[in-house]
């Protein structure tokens, strides 16, 4: 299956904003109420800021061309009480908006890193971790903008829009007819561009991610940059993505500024039309100073507006581009799906292969029909060049992956028809580089197991000891208690796989697999692991791969695997020299 978010970024680009939002809304649906008494702050707030203009002209008409001060002062007060109303509910709105996007960034972050986890995976090996990373911080964080700052500022600027216009044509059609004609022409001027501001946003918030990416690879392998000396490489990497950043901040910039000067020009003929037909009506007599005065009020108040929209909208297109990338992760579903639980085979190997076929993309297949069982309790070796398919066939029992042709039996049913739980649970798998995070020994042998969550560091040692682990345990300084950090720097390579080993072998798996698992360890250190791999229960099924061909001298059958092909290797010896026959022909 296709995963790579960039290829399916060109697909969605043709998504409309439209159906974007109604997705977006979806997330803050239970925030109805709250939405409400905010939307219900900012209309309070706009009819206030409204009636401002009509009681300003009334009181110039009626009590400043009469000087009559006293009525000047008692609107004056009027006035003050309505735009001191009009800041309680700014703050009220403001307070309501900040609170639902913080829950809905909380919300937003957490859908995204439940989705991601349950991906397989094959989407984390077509998606840099930067870009992801990106998605999850800075895409989310414009979203979070745009609610807290942005929405309810749409929203206000909108609603003082139609309620200006409105007092426009209720106070003289003609006049009010002339005045809002240059907004028909920046509406469709807006409508003309967005689809290019969008795309525009879309290409730089790529960019970020891709400098993301660039940093995180770069910071990851900075051992191996400093042991050869290729500084200027990732140097010069770095540059072509911050040059590429760069360029598209700038041409997005340019896109998100364009209607700033356009709406301005056009604001400014409005007000010179209010001011010379006002004029001229005031002229003939059918106009008052006061509703002139009213009139470019309410003109600047329909066209200012239209000033902060033209950033808002270029926020809210920004956010939307945010939107479309990471719609994109919570829209994917894993291609490992949990089938309904078929016929089980009676008198059925542990784990069988049949006529299994599988390429990590669908023009290049790495493994041919292959077919083989594994009994329970036995111990198996996978021998053979590099590349020559060892550590896929070991993903596949495991179903990190699954075939695109052939069946995987275990204990007689589908492998695709286990719960992820009751799958992990089976079959243990130690990984050529284990996965450890920071915290201490006890955290990391214990992750995914909750059989032993509550035990204290007695029982846990206990534990550890009757499982024949406690010599492994005692290679460590400070025991459960050792310091682990993410990069590995506080233990070795060696100490690593010693960790991942115990913490699979706690989990009494049925099949436990061990891909290199003794490739970092020193020769001492090795014998343990060999002795205590005979100490497993006699269920047990141990699965081995190894380069170094005296790691599997005791193994009950030996797999060799090239060019995609998995043929029985017969003894020891028969094994070496098939391995050393395909080193020779690869």
């Amino acid at each position: 299956m296709n995963y790579d978010l960039n290829k399916l970024s060109q697909a969605q680009q043709k998504t409309s904003t439209l159906a974007g939002l109604k997705k977006l809304l979806q997330l803050i649906a239970h925030e109805k109420k709250i939405l409400l008494l905010a939307l219900l702050a900012i209309l309070t707030n706009s009819s206030l800021n409204l009636l401002g203009p009509l009681v300003i002209g009334h009181t110039i008409d009626k009590y400043v061309q009469h000087k009559d001060y006293s009525g000047v002062i008692h609107n004056a007060i009027i006035l003050l009480c309505m735009y001191l109303l009009a800041l309680f509910t700014s703050f009220s709105q403001t307070k309501l908006m900040g609170s639902v996007s913080q829950r809905m960034l909380f919300t937003l972050r957490n859908s995204i890193f439940n989705k991601l986890q349950q991906l397989p995976v094959g989407f984390f090996n077509q998606n840099k971790a930067g870009d992801l990373i990106s998605r999850v911080n800075n895409d989310t964080d414009k979203l979070n903008q745009f609610f807290s700052q942005s929405l309810m500022q749409f929203i206000g600027n909108i609603s003082i829009m139609v309620g200006a216009g409105v007092f426009l044509l209720l106070i003289k059609f003609e006049l009010g007819a002339a005045t809002l004609a240059p907004a028909v022409l920046i509406l469709i001027l807006t409508l003309a561009l967005s689809p290019w501001i969008k795309r525009k946003n879309a290409l730089n918030l790529k960019s970020v991610g891709g400098m993301s990416s660039e940093i995180q690879e770069s910071l990851h392998n900075f051992k191996v940059i400093i042991a050869f000396n290729r500084r200027d490489y990732f140097r010069k990497r770095f540059e072509t993505a911050n040059r590429a950043n760069y360029k598209t901040a700038i041409s997005s910039g340019l896109a998100n500024n364009v209607f700033i000067p356009v709406y301005g020009l056009f604001a400014s003929i409005a007000q010179l039309i209010v001011l010379a037909f006002g004029i001229y009506l005031i002229t003939i007599g059918q106009f008052s100073i006061g509703l002139l005065v009213s009139y470019l009020s309410y003109s600047t108040n329909f066209y200012n507006p239209l000033r902060q929209l033209a950033a808002l909208w270029t926020n809210f297109q920004l956010a939307m581009a945010g939107w479309d990338r990471i719609s994109q992760i919570l829209s994917l579903e894993t291609d490992l799906p949990v089938m309904e639980n078929g016929i089980t085979e009676p008198n059925a190997a542990l784990l069988e292969f049949r006529n299994v076929h599988f390429g990590y993309t669908d023009d290049q297949e790495i493994l041919h029909n292959i077919s083989f069982k594994l009994e329970q309790g036995k111990t198996y070796a996978l021998v053979g060049p590099t590349g020559g398919g060892k550590t896929t066939t070991a993903s596949l029992i495991a179903r990190l992956y699954d075939p695109s042709k052939g069946l995987v039996m275990l204990d007689g049913r589908d492998i695709r028809t286990y719960s992820l739980e009751e799958r992990t649970q089976k079959i243990g798998f130690i990984l050529q580089e284990p996965f450890l995070f920071t915290g201490t020994v006890k955290d990391n042998i214990l992750y995914g197991n909750d059989l032993y969550k509550d035990h204290t560091n007695e029982q846990l040692e206990k534990v550890i000891i009757d499982a024949n682990l406690g010599s492994l345990l005692a290679i460590f300084e400070s025991g459960l208690e050792t310091q682990v950090l993410s990069s590995g720097d506080s233990i070795s390579l060696g100490q690593k796989q010693l960790i991942a080993f115990m913490r699979a072998v706690l989990r009494n798996p049925q099949i436990l697999i061990l891909d290199e698992a003794t490739a970092n360890i020193d020769t001492i250190t090795e014998q343990l692991l060999s002795d205590i791999l005979n100490k497993l229960p006699d269920t047990t099924t141990r699965v081995i791969i190894a380069h170094r061909l005296n790691t599997i001298e005791n193994a009950d059958e030996i797999f060799f695997v090239n060019s995609g092909e998995v043929s029985r290797a017969g003894s020891l010896n028969d094994a070496m020299d098939m391995l050393l026959q395909g080193k020779r022909v690869s």
